[in-house]
């Protein structure tokens, strides 16, 4: 467990709000599936996050995906900020983007969510084990409002 997902755990604990993930003795439940296996076949979706003229994006504005299946999403930061990338429910989203007004410091290297400098990239290797509308973000302050989110769909 990275030290940022202990301190985020932590305040959220304390502030009464989910990251997404919530413990069940040794395992962690998400509400968007769970960490995916590198062993176990994947579909590569590759998302490019940047900014320019007053918006933030991603390179997909929705992601059309098949319960059970397993997606490596190669992410990376084109832009000239930092960025990251949070998978979760759209109303878990919305709650740690409250949480991180208040502690914008907060970075991510999660199962589910990465911070990334400029020019940096990352992977996220996930499970979709439930159907539904899941949301991937940028949750620091402002980014989302400028339009950094996405769908994905599972079905």
């Amino acid at each position: 467990m990275s030290r940022h997902w202990f301190f985020a755990t932590l305040i959220v604990a304390s502030a009464g709000i989910s990251t997404g993930a919530f413990a069940h003795g040794d395992e962690k439940h998400f509400a968007a599936g769970a960490p995916g296996n590198p062993k176990q076949k994947s579909r590569t979706v590759e998302i490019v996050m940047r900014e320019g003229n007053g918006t933030m994006s991603y390179s997909h504005d929705v992601i059309a995906i098949k319960r059970g299946e397993q997606i490596r999403f190669i992410i990376k930061n084109e832009g000239a900020l930092t960025h990251e990338f949070m998978l979760a429910s759209v109303k878990e989203n919305e709650a740690h983007g409250k949480l991180m007004e208040k502690y914008p410091e907060m970075e991510h290297d999660d199962p589910n969510g990465k911070t990334l400098e400029p020019g940096k990239s990352a992977e996220v290797l996930w499970k979709f084990t439930k159907s539904g509308t899941f949301e991937f973000a940028c949750l620091i302050p402002g980014h989302h409002p400028a339009g950094m989110h996405g769908l994905v769909k599972v079905k």
